[in-house]
């Protein structure tokens, strides 16, 4: 299983480039402060502030969690721990701590219901988003809170498997899809869940009900009466499990990218591929000098995947960051990972697919490359929290069957070497069958009903959860405002400003958004080859 790490376009990085964290500021007050569990008031104390145990979870001030590049954005932050059970289920079993950090307000008068952020991933760790959720404007007036997943990057244990991401990124140069590919992977997961397992993790405890249950003590132990929900990507999954498991305290929940728990894994994986590509293709076919220069863009594409399947292109390209020239290999499960994720840069991906069909794949190539040799992106990722989701939640509840029948459904003309793959879930199955962990509930699939305010925004180009889901969602969900932003890639958060606008409105009156900012939104400007 290969997760795809997202190239943000414009303004906003998956990885953060920024000055030094500054030390914390606020009063910590380290003296326990004990309230009986289901206890909720305010101290009056900003947020972040004050100790306090809440039945078996307790949050203590103090520093900021670490983060793998520094994040300006958390220099005004008051920080701390959240401690709570591994494992729910096991009576004095052994605790685990989550970094939580609070971004101030901009307003000197912040409103009392602050918004908490659930990262995506699975596996990334909020805490590093810090500066998306700013960039945004989230913290316009309220308070942000950020808390590491448990098993992510600043939690303890944190859950990583860089030998994982060392191997995805040598993978560039092998058969993406090659069973002598598969090997190598499933036993570098294998040798990170005995490492983990030798570490004394339970790793049946990394998963959405544990979670879900850490955010809904993160907020009594912050002593908030009510705060808001905003997920994007996975994190719109897990804030659709946690609204249904702890409705309490939750006054509205946003979701950016949505994964629908009832219908994840692969079949909805092909689904989002096929929603988000044809936006792209339809794009450019409706752009006249796109349409000229590249027509019929879909078949286009569909035959390329047909044609490296058969005969894949080996080249050898630059990439930054890299001391020597990078061997890559192009067959048609790479060139559908690689357009799941261009749909980022959507306005290359006609130029790309049209010189690759002219026989020069070196534009695809060194993207692709790039990506998977970035290497901000090893030993960032919690696999350990990632597969704990997947091998628990996904796998046990969709058939092989099933999961061919959805790649077929949503590309008939791919071979079955690339439709046995979902893109962003490479070997998942086989990977679930080493890290061997307990199938959870089958509760856990179930839709979420409820009358919690919601707001459920799509990107017309996002190839990795695609549209269709933001309406599937809304129909158990009475008060949900459902918002698609054209011509916009997974997370539309990071990358439009309308979606910024009406998220802000949304904040300041859930059950009445403002969405005018949408007329008049045009296509971005496709590159055209001289």
């Amino acid at each position: 299983m290969a997760l795809t790490r997202i190239p943000r376009r414009r303004r906003t990085a998956r990885r953060l480039h920024a000055a030094p964290a500054a030390a914390v500021t606020g009063i910590l007050v380290t003296g326990l402060l004990a309230t009986p569990a289901g206890a909720e008031h305010s101290t009056g104390a900003a947020i972040g502030t004050v100790a306090r145990t809440v039945g078996h979870a307790r949050f203590e001030p103090g520093p900021c969690p670490k983060t793998a590049e520094p994040i300006a954005e958390l220099r005004k932050a008051r920080c701390g721990t959240l401690t709570v059970p591994e494992n729910r289920a096991k009576r004095n079993g052994r605790k685990i701590t989550l970094g939580v950090a609070v971004v101030p307000a901009a307003t000197a008068k912040p409103k009392p219901d602050p918004v908490v952020w659930l990262a995506g991933g699975p596996g990334d760790d909020a805490v590093g988003e810090a500066k998306m959720a700013v960039d945004g404007g989230l913290n316009r007036d309220r308070d942000v809170i950020l808390m590491s997943q448990r098993g992510t990057y600043s939690a303890d244990p944190a859950l990583l498997c860089p030998d994982v991401d060392r191997f995805n990124a040598r993978a560039v140069g092998l058969v993406y899809h090659a069973p002598s590919t598969e090997r190598l992977h499933v036993m570098a997961t294998k040798a990170c869940r005995d490492r983990l397992v030798g570490l004394g993790a339970d790793l049946s405890a990394y998963n959405d009900t544990e979670s879900a249950a850490d955010y809904a003590d993160l907020r009594v132990a912050l002593g908030i009466k009510q705060w808001n929900v905003f997920g994007i990507s996975y994190g719109t999954h897990l804030a659709l499990i946690y609204m249904r498991q702890h409705p309490r305290g939750i006054r509205s929940v946003g979701i950016d990218g949505i994964l629908p728990p009832p219908r994840a894994g692969s079949a909805l994986a092909w689904s989002s591929a096929r929603e988000g590509f044809d936006g792209l293709f339809k794009a450019c076919a409706k752009q006249s000098a796109c349409n000229k220069r590249y027509p019929h863009l879909s078949a286009t594409f569909n035959r390329l995947v047909r044609e490296l399947e058969a005969r894949p292109v080996t080249t050898t390209v630059t990439v930054s960051g890299q001391p020597k020239p990078v061997k890559v290999v192009l067959d048609g499960g790479a060139l559908v990972n690689w357009m799941t994720t261009a749909t980022h840069v959507a306005t290359e991906v006609p130029r790309a697919l049209d010189e690759l069909a002219h026989g020069k794949p070196q534009r695809i190539a060194r993207q692709w490359a790039g990506w998977k040799l970035n290497p901000q992106g090893i030993g960032v990722v919690s696999h350990g929290l990632a597969y704990g989701i997947f091998c628990s939640e996904w796998t046990p509840y969709e058939s092989r069957a099933k999961a061919l029948r959805g790649g077929r459904n949503a590309f008939p003309s791919f071979p079955r070497s690339v439709l046995a793959q979902a893109p962003q879930l490479t070997f998942l199955r086989h990977d679930c069958d080493v890290w061997n962990v307990p199938p959870a509930p089958r509760s856990i699939r179930n839709v979420t009903r409820s009358n919690i305010p919601t707001l459920a925004l799509s990107g017309g180009f996002d190839a990795q959860t695609g549209a269709a889901n933001g309406p599937y969602v809304a129909r158990t969900l009475s008060r949900a405002t459902v918002v698609t932003v054209p011509y916009e890639p997974h997370v539309v958060f990071a990358t439009s400003r309308c979606a910024q606008k009406i998220t802000a409105s949304f904040l300041d009156r859930p059950t009445a958004p403002k969405t005018g900012c949408l007329t008049g939104l045009k296509p971005p400007r496709f590159e055209i080859a001289p």
